[in-house]
């Protein structure tokens, strides 16, 4: 298995990893036994629970372009420093995002940047399929 598709499986599991932290953080604001029912009438989330839940669907939205060009590349025998470059660069970036998101770290700007490394690293690996084309 390449390396790329080990970064792609780890990117995976820090995908299941965030409904444990929103929820447990959930939990504490509305009691824990509130979230065994059907969930209906809670209060909105807020605190790190809101911010879990809003990194978890920023990396959902993020994994899936990310996933595509990393599994095409695997499909037609891609694997070189940039594709390997752009993997790691991406899952650094998503967890710089993920640890600064939840958090609520807003100095500096490291979040924003840490979204757009994690977008030029996807296409850096995209930049690889385009070499393939032609």
């Amino acid at each position: 298995m390449t390396v790329e598709l080990w970064i792609l499986v780890l990117c995976a599991l820090l995908c299941l990893l965030f409904p444990i932290f929103y929820n447990w953080h959930y939990g504490q604001q509305v009691g824990g036994k509130s979230l065994i029912g059907n969930r209906e009438n809670l209060p909105e989330r807020r605190g790190a629970a809101l911010r879990g839940l809003r990194a978890h669907h920023n990396l959902l939205e993020n994994l899936l372009p990310f996933a595509i060009v990393i599994l095409v590349a695997k499909f037609t025998g891609i694997s070189n420093f940039v594709t390997i470059f752009g993997a790691v660069l991406f899952l650094i970036a998503r967890l710089v995002h993920a640890i600064t998101y939840c958090a609520g770290i807003t100095a500096g700007g490291i979040r924003p940047l840490a979204y757009f490394a994690g977008l030029i690293a996807t296409l850096c690996v995209a930049s690889q399929l385009l070499h393939f084309v032609n």
